[in-house]
């Protein structure tokens, strides 16, 4: 009995340039995922942005000078720290995922 056309063309588009299968692979994985380290680079950055900002404005609380700005402003930086890591753990899950 015969194969389908559509099965054949399945099967020949497989692995069309005889790749190994690690590389094949991975590719694909970047194929359902495009953008996924250039993602994780703007988290980590971000974060650590974040941090250093978190950093400056809590030792501005210490020292005493300008508490009312400070305050906020201390905030909105952890807010993003958070924002931040809770992005790149959930990136970090879907990659595990096969």
């Amino acid at each position: 009995m015969r194969e389908p056309a559509s099965e054949k063309r399945s099967n020949q588009n497989s692995n069309p340039r005889k790749l190994s299968p690690e590389k094949y692979a991975r590719l694909r994985a970047e194929l359902k995922t495009p953008y996924r380290g250039v993602r994780q680079f703007i988290y980590v950055t971000f974060g650590a942005s974040g941090a250093i900002g978190a950093f400056i404005f809590f030792l501005q609380l210490l020292a005493g000078r300008d508490i009312e700005a400070a305050l906020p402003n201390l905030a909105v930086q952890l807010v993003v720290i958070a924002l931040m890591v809770g992005l790149f753990r959930l990136e970090q899950r879907a990659s595990r995922k096969p």
